[in-house]
């Protein structure tokens, strides 16, 4: 009987699990390490941050559907890898700590034959001074942190229908900071919300980013077909900010938050502040912080992981100049190339170089996106990962699964306001992800599967796949037919 350990339980980790489960069955053993009790649908997280959504709309107990599936779930947070064991355990192991409410502190060690890492980042708030929702800004990261978001942002609305002017600000709070597009998300709903309530004359809503473009998204943006009219996400997304009444400020790191007014360095080298009253800032990411130690005991974290605390993977990590990389650098197996049977797809894995151009100020400071790995590219990486890992237990030699990012497509539902029939969604689908300059000369992408529109029907297909991924993240009827 072949054991394999997967830690976490997000997009990638919770699809690892379930596809492994469906396809080794009771005659293999599925364990899921993670330090939360409920899974948690992140996109739908923007319409908990203003009052659309509860928490439990966007969670459910993992207890309940891995003891259907029959995985056993370990709430603990993984703290060591040991991938040769030591003289207790001849074989990998993880350490883990337990935060179950019951062993909190407790640690134990959890063999392995094969271990997905899909542990996803660490909201890095400390690497901005005085940024993060126990600080003084708030954060969508989180179903908790989006309800303390709500929580807060309602008194700003209380406010600005008392008659006072309110200052909302949202976007990146770091340098280096990806998922800019929550961030857009939030800002679109928030203004919505303002709208709809008749206070737009009483909000001053601005946009700040590290993008050197709006539309950037950390993948260097993008040019979408709209109606056989090719459009760059820069006017696409700068439309819609300008329909929404919304400022912006581009190119912008920020390097610390105080109560009520940020500071941040632009690409050109002007140190500036912006005051606010409520301000939602999504902080860096960095890995988990796990450390690695061979048998002797001797540490070799330096080793498995990149500088930033993702795990390296069999992509090439060799240095180049940005103009030198290729499509072919980025993994495609998601496979250790120390331990091959160790893994780490979605947000786990070092990407090999960043998608958009690397940008410094005249001090030195770095500020553009790093790249994004999360939502449906996650996804497929779980599955291909747990496609791989249980056709190697049945006997297979080779990996017949490949997801690379610069061969894998991407669809996008921004949602810019929740309204049944006036509100607002954004489809945006990309090929690949990562742009292929030599495949796609013109344009970096294949035209005819890089698409966007914006309407209703966005809004809709939002909400219509906030239902569908639930029911294939909770084991469902026919879950897996669901693509990711």
């Amino acid at each position: 009987m072949a054991k394999v350990v997967v830690l976490g339980a997000g997009v990638a980790g919770h699809t690892a699990a379930s596809f492994l489960k469906k396809k080794l069955g009771k005659h293999h053993e599925v364990v899921v390490v993670t330090p939360n009790s409920y899974y948690q649908w992140i996109p739908s997280n923007i319409w908990v941050g203003v009052g659309q959504m509860t928490i439990d709309d966007v969670r459910f107990e993992l207890k309940k559907v891995y003891t259907r599936w029959g995985i056993i779930l370990k709430q603990a947070k993984a703290v060591e890898i040991h991938p040769e064991g030591d003289s207790e355990i001849q074989k990998g192991y993880v350490t883990i700590e337990y935060t179950d409410g019951v062993r909190n502190g407790q640690t134990e060690k959890v063999d392995y034959d094969y271990l997905v890492n899909a542990t996803g980042p660490k909201l890095n708030f400390d690497a901005t001074e005085g940024l993060g929702p126990d600080k003084n800004s708030f954060s969508v990261c989180t179903y908790g942190h989006a309800a303390h978001a709500w929580e807060h942002l309602q008194d700003n609305i209380k406010k600005m229908q008392a008659g006072h002017k309110q200052r909302i600000l949202i976007g990146t709070g770091h340098a280096m900071a990806t998922c800019q597009g929550a961030a857009f998300e939030y800002i679109l709903n928030v203004a919505y919300e303002i709208s709809k309530r008749g206070l737009s004359d009483k909000a001053q809503i601005t946009w700040l980013s590290n993008e050197y473009e709006l539309g950037d998204f950390g993948m260097a943006g993008a040019f979408i077909n709209r109606g056989g009219y090719y459009t760059p996400t820069k006017v696409f997304t700068e439309s819609i900010m300008a329909e929404y009444g919304i400022n912006w400020v581009r190119r912008a790191g920020v390097h610390k938050v105080e109560p009520g007014k940020v500071y941040y360095e632009t690409l050109a080298g002007e140190e500036l502040t912006k005051e606010f009253d409520f301000a939602m800032l999504i902080p860096s990411f960095s890995g988990v912080g796990m450390t690695a130690f061979d048998k002797s005991g001797t540490e070799i974290t330096d080793k498995m992981f990149a500088p930033n605390k993702f795990m390296k993977v069999d992509a090439n990590y060799t240095p180049k100049s940005f103009e030198e990389w290729e499509a072919e650098d980025w993994p495609s197996i998601y496979q250790n190339p120390l331990f091959k049977n160790i893994y780490a797809p979605g947000i786990a894995f070092a990407p090999p170089h960043p998608i958009s151009k690397p940008m410094t100020s005249p001090s030195g400071r770095q500020i553009f996106p790093t790249a994004p790995r999360t939502g449906m590219p996650a996804g497929v990486m779980g599955k291909i990962v747990a496609l791989n890992i249980s056709e190697k237990i049945h006997g297979a030699t080779e990996h017949r699964h490949k997801a690379s990012m610069s061969r894998m497509g991407a669809a996008c539902v921004v949602s810019a306001g929740f309204g049944s029939l006036d509100g607002l969604g954004a489809s945006m689908t990309l090929f690949p992800v990562v742009p292929d300059w030599d495949k796609y000369p013109e344009w970096g992408r294949d035209m005819n599967y890089s698409l966007g529109e914006a309407g209703l029907a966005g809004h809709w297909l939002k909400v219509i796949l906030h239902y569908l991924f639930f029911h294939k993240a909770k084991g469902y009827p026919f879950w897996w037919l669901i693509p990711e």
